[in-house]
């Protein structure tokens, strides 16, 4: 993301043990103020359970997101009667804010990379609440996210591929997208084999009935300089996707032809009968290497190996799944016998 090298590029020329309270140039020096109201918009994300490690003892439970060089204002979120202090913490290092005036808000101007930290408010020696200050990050590519039903269960699983973020959720439902605390963040339950984040993710709509609504999937990521929030909305038969057939098995018919045989995945739907599947077979001839492609179960007999993929045949949205191994002709034939 060029969001995030731009970010990377400002925080290397920061130097290391550089502070930015008191006695820096004009340039980067901070303006930060209290104050009782604000006129600024700031987006306020819960975050209180997340998958991952991070660079932050840990995970927060506010975040103020903020774009760069913009103003943005944090709120202390227990009241009390007497005056708060704010203190920052960022790399283990933590200080007081150099402002003292009364307020239970806290504005940081010209937001930049050293800026991005925590920031808590105080009534004594008791912290009262806390923040973690991010630049607001926009998903470029939209490519982070893939979501896929391996049929019209209960169920779908989702994968992240951004490796940038060292924590993300995923949410379902209106209540995850507007960030309401009724909202019940996945987490993931561990790496797919490329890399990226796994989640499984419950849903209640009724496969013999026609979907009317959309499901509404929600991501939030967070790393040391960011927050990213996406949400992708979709039908379910749209990201149907079968697993590749269980098995194959090969009749010989009269003439030239085989007559195959293909038992879907235990994954998929039933009855077989309701929930239809058509399929593609792919098989190389034996004379001279070339691969031919039917849709039809019936194919040549002069063949070494065969393989098929299958796919919903009922959606306009038709995705195959992956192909099943390559298993020869011989092979074939025999499990029709077993």
């Amino acid at each position: 993301m060029q969001s995030n090298e731009a970010f990377h590029q400002v925080s290397r020329s920061i130097k290391p043990g550089h502070r930015f309270f008191k006695g820096t140039s004009q340039s980067t020096k901070w303006y930060v103020k209290k104050t009782l109201s604000s006129s600024v918009v700031i987006l306020l994300i819960s975050l209180t359970v997340a998958y991952g490690h991070s660079t932050f003892p840990h995970f927060p439970d506010t975040v103020v997101v903020a774009k760069q060089h913009n103003s943005v204002t944090i709120p202390c979120n227990v009241k009390t009667k007497r005056p708060v202090t704010w203190r920052f913490t960022t790399d283990g290092e933590d200080e007081e804010v150099a402002d003292n005036h009364d307020g239970f808000n806290l504005t940081v101007s010209d937001v930049d990379v050293p800026m991005l930290g925590e920031y808590s408010c105080w009534n004594g020696v008791e912290m009262l609440s806390s923040a973690y200050l991010r630049f607001e990050a926009v998903d470029e590519e939209y490519g982070s996210l893939h979501c896929r039903a391996k049929s019209y269960s209960c169920n779908f699983s989702c994968k992240w591929n951004h490796s940038d973020f060292t924590a993300v959720r995923l949410g379902l439902g209106h209540s995850c997208t507007d960030g309401e605390k009724s909202c019940t963040w996945i987490n993931s339950t561990g790496r797919h084999s490329d890399g990226g984040l796994q989640f499984e993710i419950t849903h209640s709509l009724d496969p013999c009935k026609e979907e009317k609504n959309k499901l509404e999937v929600t991501a939030e990521a967070i790393n040391h300089y960011s927050y990213l929030k996406i949400t992708k909305r979709f039908y379910l038969r749209e990201i149907v996707q079968p697993d590749p057939p269980k098995r194959l098995s090969c009749q010989e018919m009269p003439g030239q032809n085989l007559k195959v045989n293909i038992t879907p995945a235990s994954s998929w739907s039933s009855p077989h009968s309701y929930f239809s599947l058509e399929h593609e077979i792919e098989y190389v001839y034996r004379d001279n290497g070339k691969t031919g492609h039917s849709t039809s179960a019936d194919i040549p007999k002069g063949i070494t190996k065969l393989r098929a993929r299958s796919r919903d045949s009922l959606q306009e949205v038709k995705l195959w799944s992956k192909w099943s191994p390559w298993i020869s002709t011989s092979t074939c034939i025999s499990t029709i016998m077993s």
